[in-house]
């Protein structure tokens, strides 16, 4: 969330505690099951459905992640601080060629493709290395990895906001040439798709800014102030649960959308 480490908020056992326990659960698993029904999928194209499948099921995972790391979980068993669940660098690209994907199934990959998937492998690599190692310390957040830590979470929000843009951008050029029928359509549910989740990331990116402004000039620690620390997770909790609403909602209708 922030350049720094989440939080600890398993002390405070008040209901919002457990009601932002309740909410984050049930979104990571919402959108890892509506993930794995992407893959059974098979109306649209088999490769967008593969992408967007893929996202809600790394968005769950990194959701579990940050429910290690406020509930102390991490720092009872710091393994669980490692395992491989932590994909913030590999929901931009995904989005994007779900995005394009959809409006132009013939496209076909090339070898050039592979260099936006660099920082997403480096990040899995990260840690998997770090797992396979059988470390018994806490992962802290360090703000120079790329990886883990305050310059990752710059590559994040910069390179999601450039990667919508550019699939807003596929979704306009295409609407120029569609006034009606399925694929219209298509472009519809795809604007939606890109602008409610441009606006929830912009709540997310001005919770992170604030955190770090807060903490480097004004030597504030915001994320020790519960209800900030738990807008800060609500608000990736939310860019989640619109990712599985979108997701439901295009499994229940796509048929008819794609008819």
């Amino acid at each position: 969330m922030g350049s720094t480490q989440l939080p600890v908020l398993s002390g405070a056992h008040s209901i919002f505690y457990y009601l932002l326990l309740l909410a984050t659960g049930m979104v990571a698993l919402q959108v890892i099951t509506t993930g794995v029904l992407f893959f059974f999928k098979r109306s649209g194209e088999m490769r967008a459905n593969a992408c967007f499948g893929t996202v809600l099921i790394a968005f769950g995972l990194t959701q579990i992640h940050y429910i290690f790391l406020i509930t102390g979980f991490s720092r009872q068993f710091p393994v669980f601080s490692v395992l491989p669940l932590y994909y913030t660098l590999l929901f931009p690209p995904l989005l994007f060629y779900y995005i394009k994907l959809s409006l132009y199934p013939a496209y076909r990959f090339r070898w050039t493709d592979a260099k936006h998937f660099f920082l997403p492998l480096g990040q899995f690599l990260f840690f998997v290395l770090l797992t396979i190692s059988n470390t018994s310390v806490l992962l802290e957040r360090e703000f120079f990895n790329p990886f883990y830590g305050g310059v990752e979470t710059a590559l994040y929000l910069a390179t999601f906001f450039a990667y919508l843009y550019f699939g807003y951008r596929f979704i306009r050029q295409k609407r120029q040439h569609l006034r009606l029928g399925a694929e219209a359509k298509l472009t519809r549910y795809l604007g939606k798709l890109v602008k409610v989740l441009v606006f929830l990331l912009c709540v997310h990116s001005a919770l992170v800014v604030s955190d770090f402004l807060g903490y480097e000039i004004l030597q504030l620690n915001l994320r020790f102030f519960k209800p900030f620390a738990a807008v800060g997770i609500l608000s990736f909790t939310g860019m989640g649960l619109w990712l599985g609403i979108y997701g439901f909602q295009v499994l229940i209708w796509g048929r008819k959308v794609l008819r």
